[in-house]
């Protein structure tokens, strides 16, 4: 498999001049009549244990739609973007899939947050088979919907799961680090995140020294302190957590105050700014540093890295769109932040939807997945190769990106052995 990183900060003027003409070449948007909108439906964790991440993948797919309805739609159709809380609730979910469905006459399913959630919801793809209904781009690195019987009714932009823990052991490997713990969230998202590390130490004929579970719904104020002595006693070299941001932190915050400084390694679904908010907030309150040895797998390159004009584009949209989650999507405070990986990841699902609603007409993409064209559609980005999606290719992007946290910010991650000799003990 093929690990990228970003490459060097470089300004160019011809990547500023494609920016803008890629920004301001779409004519305007006019009221004038009416047209029968797009509609996209969401379900999304807005409440709840993970909700910054449901929020920010909202505010970047939102943003999207918001900039492309401003510069005259789809095909001159605007995009009417649906979205309720399901609080990372299976449950939950399933009614809110059902209202989409059914009282909202939604042309497509979007960027659902979670694997309990999305797995739950697979088997209604099936039964509204007749309606022509596929799911675009679930927040998931999970297997299930990648697998038949449901792969044929879900596109995926994003890496799995299984990708990214593979990425990281190759790293660590490379590091000479053997011993490996994992600790995981009880339910399906964990589970994929633990059949993914153990695949990914067989070919080495390796085996995962001990692992350490949570359920589901962990709060930051609880105690992981049982869970970092189950893995501590085993004396891994590398902790891989498959854990939502609150999970991460407590465990992190744990080990570090029992004096354990092993290297701790999250995918991309942890929410990596909100697990760092916590983390620097008890820097704060204690003095000691709790954000030293920690890396995360990415989906989407850092948008920090201004030599990628798609990170350019995202930033300027994000910046000039008002993103405000509709009156009763959650009942929760939060403060949006103005770029992280979860809005980024959201900003390009809306971009892949929009690509592939451009190019071929949306009830052959609903089709339950029949070949909707002969060939693949090439779609670029701009963080990299183009993707490709077709009837036989319905995960978009394969690239892992790496980070690390760097004056208490996160950043790419280039020289992992620099990055282990200079901060973890």
């Amino acid at each position: 498999m093929r690990i990228k990183t970003s490459g060097a900060v470089q300004w160019r003027r011809g990547s500023w001049c494609l920016l803008l003409v890629l920004l301001f070449a779409i004519p305007a948007w006019s009221d004038e009549g009416e047209t029968e909108p797009i509609r996209v439906g969401m379900s999304g964790a807005f409440s709840g244990p993970i909700n910054a991440l449901g929020i920010e993948v909202y505010r970047g797919a939102l943003a999207y739609f918001e900039h492309l309805n401003q510069r005259g739609g789809i095909n001159g159709r605007p995009v009417r973007f649906l979205a309720y809380d399901d609080a990372y609730d299976p449950a939950r979910v399933l009614e809110n899939t059902i209202r989409l469905v059914e009282q909202d006459g939604v042309d497509a399913l979007f960027s659902f947050v979670g694997t309990p959630t999305v797995t739950r919801i697979l088997p209604l793809l099936k039964v509204y088979e007749d309606r022509g209904l596929s799911l675009f781009f679930p927040v998931t690195g999970a297997e299930p919907h990648r697998r038949p019987p449901y792969d044929a009714h879900v596109f995926n932009l994003r890496a799995s799961y299984a990708q990214e823990v593979d990425a990281m052991v190759h790293e660590f490997l490379g590091l000479g680090k053997t011993r490996f713990a994992i600790l995981y969230q009880a339910d399906s998202y964990g589970r994929s995140g633990w059949e993914g590390l153990r695949k990914s130490l067989q070919p080495n004929a390796l085996t995962i020294v001990e692992e350490a579970t949570y359920s589901r719904g962990f709060e930051f104020g609880q105690s992981m302190l049982e869970q970092v002595e189950i893995l501590h006693a085993a004396n891994p070299e590398v902790v891989i957590s498959i854990a939502s941001y609150a999970a991460a932190a407590a465990f992190i915050r744990d080990a570090r105050d029992l004096g354990w400084d092993v290297p701790v390694a999250n995918v991309s679904f942890v929410a990596s700014e909100s697990m760092l908010d916590l983390l620097l907030g008890l820097e704060q309150q204690t003095g000691r540093c709790y954000t030293h040895g920690l890396v995360n797998s990415q989906v989407v390159p850092s948008y920090e890295d201004y030599s990628l004009w798609g990170v350019l584009e995202y930033r300027w949209i994000m910046d000039t769109c008002s993103c405000e989650l509709p009156e009763g999507l959650t009942s929760e405070s939060y403060t949006p932040l103005p770029y992280s990986f979860a809005s980024f990841e959201g900003m390009l699902n809306a971009k892949v939807f929009a690509a592939l609603v451009r190019n071929i007409p949306l009830e052959q993409l609903s089709a339950g997945g029949g070949n909707y064209t002969e060939e693949p559609l090439l779609i670029h980005l701009g963080i990299g190769d183009p993707i490709f999606l077709g009837p036989d290719h319905r995960q978009g992007m394969d690239t892992i990106f790496f980070s690390t946290v760097q004056d208490g910010r996160f950043v790419p991650l280039r020289d992992w052995s620099q990055w282990y000799e200079g901060q973890v003990p």
